[in-house]
């Protein structure tokens, strides 16, 4: 009788956010001491940030994809991996972490999360997929597992001094918010939610989250659940800046630290909407801008857009998380 095949992993890594000598020492350990065979090692590049390495790896039948690098690296194979019943595990890098921290895994121990990958359980969780119109009419689609964003949070992106950011991390961001809030501009948009009737609104900022929370110990969606097979949409008009102060504290100090506890959920009742913040669910969600306008996906700006669908994928990527976590 013939032996069936070892199982093999395929390691996507971005060489300018990990030390490659030590994960591959870490990860034929691991997938040694599991009987694996031997993995296959993918290098993103500027010109294929995952997508293109990651097709690689399925055309050559891996049963597990590793991803080794920040947010944008996690995005593009979460993308490459939608629906393919692979599953993808995390070793999380650089500077946000934003599934890792979504998911509740640990964050610096790299040693860990290559064992994980190896002896863990597959998580079923939710994507987000978008197809962007641009000015020129053409289309494109985009996968997101955190969040999709226009406004502050895309311009914030879009003025982060990229140098600052590899050397300062999260604190780079803290200037291009300055600039950002400075930008006088507000989205005009007509949208439609699931199958509402079309509206019109005007908002400076707008999230399409598929979980929701940030670094910084910043909980921006506090109902989002990244398998509930729903998005939670944020739209953020504030009333000059005592709206701004207003919105700090809900963030900040009633979504980041009194919702974190069932006692503290319990204190601050349920959530209320009013003029500054505005959130409400679905699992559609279209519309038309006024203009071009910036729009981020998990952190990384990806241009401007006069049109966008928005959509939730439900089930559609498994995550390699600890036996113990289920």
């Amino acid at each position: 009788m013939t032996e069936p095949s070892p199982q093999t992993a395929a390691v996507i890594y971005n060489p300018i956010k990990v030390d490659l000598d030590a994960l591959r020492e870490a990860v034929e350990s691991a997938a040694r001491d599991a009987g694996w065979g031997e993995t296959v090692w993918l290098e993103t590049s500027v010109d294929d940030v995952g997508q293109g390495v990651t097709q690689v790896a399925r055309e050559r039948g891996v049963d597990l994809v590793i991803a080794a690098g920040g947010d944008g690296t996690v995005r593009a194979v979460a993308e490459a991996l939608r629906g393919s019943g692979i599953p993808l595990a995390l070793l999380p890098s650089g500077t946000g972490n934003l599934l890792a921290r979504n998911l509740k895994l640990t964050l610096n121990d790299m040693p860990g999360s290559v064992v994980t990958a190896f002896t863990g359980v597959d998580r079923p969780i939710d994507l987000g997929v978008i197809d962007i119109e641009r000015e020129d009419a053409s289309r494109d689609r985009h996968a997101f597992v955190v969040m999709a964003g226009m406004g502050i949070d895309a311009k914030m992106i879009a003025n982060t001094d990229d140098d600052l950011k590899a050397k300062a991390g999260w604190a780079a961001y803290v200037q291009a918010i300055a600039k950002s809030l400075r930008d006088p501009n507000e989205l005009h948009l007509r949208f439609r939610l699931n199958d509402e009737p079309t509206k019109r609104a005007t908002v400076h900022t707008l999230i399409i989250g598929n979980c929701g929370s940030l670094p910084a110990n910043i909980l921006l969606m506090p109902d989002a659940v990244v398998d509930d097979g729903l998005f939670d949409l944020l739209l953020m008009r504030p009333g000059g800046v005592l709206g701004w102060i207003r919105i700090w504290a809900k963030v900040a100090w009633l979504n980041g630290i009194v919702r974190r506890t069932k006692a503290g959920r319990a204190l601050a009742g349920e959530h209320r909407n009013d003029g500054d913040l505005h959130y409400q669910t679905g699992t559609s969600f279209v519309a038309r801008l006024s203009r071009p306008e910036e729009i981020e996906l998990d952190g990384d700006s990806f241009g401007k857009t006069t049109a966008f669908n928005a959509r939730i994928d439900k089930g559609a990527l498994l995550v390699r998380v600890p036996a113990e976590a289920e």
